[in-house]
């Protein structure tokens, strides 16, 4: 273990030794820092259901249409890795308020789009707003010591998961009443809050050390040169991993037990999301008092025994809905309750690189999940049964709980004197 490693055991002073947070500036309210990582993620399917309409207003086939939400997430996740590192060498507050103002007036030009080629630009400029969820993370990460910073990353993580929940249901409502140009109205003026309340409480920084200002591509290669990372970040991918897997398989595996109900479907997938909302819960109410390795490998063995109870249902014939959608409840409790530690033990690695650490564990966290998540289509496709569905979750939550056992290992190695 390195020595630079091992000075994420004093993260006390990290708020006053930050070179990017002001020492007189009061830390912004937890309740502003929940709003923008909310905002961050609520466009990211607010619009489907508003899709159909949007493509038939351009006449576009609605394949190109799609672009429009995987092309969000694919420019969301480059975003988030450059992001964080400017964050580190120019503050938090410029990246944020640039962010925000970029997401409003992509939102307005959405809206006024004369062509399909302006409107996917105007959305893919939305993604702009990406950033500011890692922002919130790094902010949180440098007013609060390690078991805080978890702690209040799981009350922040609740709000991340409770907006992709409402956000299609909220977008359907004002396309029914006001048409698909009411969701990205109500995105700027969101946007235009979030601005608002950005500006008021998040301070001006002070000028970035000379280690901020190193290259790039230097800062990324001394985070991946670091055990302690990969362990984090690779424990968030795989776990990432189940759930892609699960949103993928479920309506082409477990659709018909439903009886081809869309709308029960939705119901039952919506239960991991609920999981994942509990347990954030739990962990802002608890990860303060426990070990972050600690919580990992509990998060992960809950997720394990969970989809194993589900793939001895499965093989032992059980069709009854509860036994199918009951056991990947726990998907969403262990995720919610891996994010925050995760994200707290990724973001300690370097405490010079706090932002940097958070973009960068944000890009590999959806990417690495979305290649986990493809991988697994490709074994249901074939095999479209609800047996296979489960034994591809419980391998990538195996491979996550190798990772926290991993992660929690280096933990306690760097926790001991030097």
């Amino acid at each position: 273990m390195t020595r630079t490693e091992n000075r994420i055991e004093h993260p006390a002073p990290q708020a006053t030794e930050d070179p990017t947070l002001a020492s007189a500036a009061a830390p912004p309210r937890l309740t502003t820092l929940i709003l923008l990582s909310a905002i961050a993620v609520l466009p990211v399917n607010m619009i489907l259901p508003s899709l159909p309409k949007i493509a038939a207003a351009f006449h576009a086939d609605f394949a190109l249409m799609n672009l429009s939400v995987a092309g969000f997430s694919i420019v969301t996740a480059s975003l988030e890795a450059i992001g964080g590192a400017i964050s580190d060498r120019f503050g938090r507050r410029p990246v944020v308020l640039i962010a925000l103002s970029i997401f409003i007036a992509a939102s307005i030009g959405c809206v006024l789009a004369p062509n399909i080629g302006i409107f996917l630009l105007c959305r893919m400029m939305q993604a702009c707003i990406g950033p500011c969820y890692s922002v919130a993370l790094v902010i949180i990460k440098e007013t609060s010591d390690e078991r805080q910073t978890a702690s209040k990353f799981g009350y922040l993580a609740m709000g991340w998961a409770l907006a992709p929940m409402v956000g299609p249901l909220f977008g359907g409502s004002l396309d029914e009443l006001f048409g698909w140009q009411a969701s990205f109205i109500v995105l700027a003026i969101l946007g235009i809050a979030a601005l608002l309340l950005a500006i008021r409480e998040l301070k001006g920084s002070r000028a970035p050390s000379p280690d901020a200002r190193r290259n790039y591509l230097a800062s990324y290669g001394l985070l991946l040169r670091s055990a302690r990372f990969w362990a984090y970040t690779l424990c968030m991918a795989c776990s990432m991993g189940v759930l892609y897997i699960f949103l993928g398989g479920a309506p082409l595996t477990i659709g018909d037990a439903l009886g081809g109900s869309s709308a029960r479907l939705g119901f039952y997938m919506g239960l991991v999301p609920a999981g994942f909302i509990l347990g954030s819960y739990l962990a802002g109410r608890y990860a303060a008092k426990i070990p972050l390795g600690t919580i990992l490998v509990v998060a992960r063995l809950l997720t394990c025994i969970g989809l194993s109870i589900g793939f001895a249902l499965s093989l032992s014939g059980a069709a009854h809905v509860w036994a199918l959608f009951g056991p990947c409840i726990f998907i969403g409790i262990g995720n919610g309750l891996t994010m925050p530690a995760a994200n707290s033990g990724a973001m300690s690695v370097r405490s010079d690189m706090v932002g940097t650490a958070a973009g960068l564990a944000a890009a590999m966290r959806i990417s690495g999940g979305a290649l986990i998540g493809s991988v697994g289509g490709l074994f249901i496709a074939q095999s479209s049964t609800i047996h296979t569905l489960f034994a591809l979750m419980l391998a990538s939550a195996l491979l996550a709980l190798l990772a926290a056992f991993w992660a929690a290992i280096l933990d306690r190695q760097a926790r001991k004197p030097s």
